[in-house]
């Protein structure tokens, strides 16, 4: 199977781009509470979004597994919607880039073509870097903001961002392997993770959501502050806490991680201006790589 027949672009008349990045987030492995899928829904939320480009999920997905929808149209026709994976355009006047965003499904088999389509997709585009954004259960307390952790195989992107060298080894979703595969196209990319706090179980964490935004806004210098998500933030909140006040274990439990935590928050990362200078700096230096 080859990319073209699966990979869709819709570029035609397009404007063109500012110094695009690609930023993937993908259901399943590396988004614990859909905390990572989550955070690009708000980002493009209320944002005039086109899709650039799609991929046909039918050879990427047993259906017995990720079900497809019936829904009824504006006609009351009956519709189906399949698991989707569209890159869409989110432009920021005046900002130093725009983002193509992909909130997608990870998919069941051949995963290897599925991150050839993510890679050629960047490559058409002449995109300047690729982040993915991943959440991972861990034992952070819900009354901290998360703290938001990334790496890179480039030695430059390692030594300018202050980011570690990945050190992981064991099985993986589909964010390890189109890192790697980004990595053998010599392709500028980072990876990004945040922590949901492991004893809330699948409850959604929209704080961790809104610290992988955060994070992005300081280093790409993209607005995403959203008046309805500092809301959900609220709102879990509470829920979160009335769960745990039912519990005197799990006040001790999250106290303690509450007394980690705080010590770890004292070594922090460069400060956001300096983040967001050194990746211009780095992207203003960059050779981009030919499409093979």
């Amino acid at each position: 199977m080859r990319v073209d027949d699966v990979l869709s672009t819709h570029t035609e008349g397009l404007a063109p781009l500012n110094r695009p990045i690609l930023i993937v987030a993908l259901t399943g492995w590396f988004d614990a509470s859909a905390t990572a899928t989550g955070a690009l829904e708000w980002l493009l939320r209320d944002r005039v979004a086109p899709v650039v480009a799609t991929i046909d999920p039918d050879p990427f997905y047993d259906f017995t597994q990720e079900r497809p929808e019936v829904w009824f149209d504006e006609n009351e026709e009956r519709q189906i919607r399949w698991p989707v994976n569209e890159f869409r355009l989110a432009r920021f006047p005046g900002g130093s880039h725009d983002l193509i965003v992909l909130s997608g499904v990870e998919p069941h088999v051949r995963w290897s073509t599925y991150c050839d389509c993510i890679s050629a997709l960047a490559l058409r585009l002449e995109c300047e870097l690729v982040v993915t954004i991943g959440a991972n259960a861990d034992a952070v307390p819900h009354t901290r903001v998360p703290l938001v952790v990334g790496s890179s195989t480039n030695d430059e992107l390692v030594r300018r961002l202050g980011l570690s060298r990945p050190q992981y080894q064991g099985i993986t979703g589909v964010v390890g392997v189109l890192q790697q595969r980004l990595e053998k196209l010599n392709m500028a990319a980072i990876s990004l993770r945040v922590g949901v706090p492991h004893y809330l179980g699948n409850a959604q964490h929209p704080k961790s959501s809104a610290a992988l935004l955060h994070h992005l806004e300081h280093v790409l210098g993209v607005p995403t502050d959203h008046v309805e998500l500092a809301a959900e933030i609220e709102r879990w909140q509470s829920l979160h806490d009335e769960a745990v006040a039912e519990d005197a274990q799990a006040i001790s439990y999250v106290r303690m991680l509450e007394r980690q935590f705080d010590q770890r928050a004292e070594a922090l990362l460069p400060t956001s201006e300096d983040l967001a200078a050194e990746l211009e700096a780095f992207l203003n230096d960059l050779e981009f790589p030919d499409e093979p």
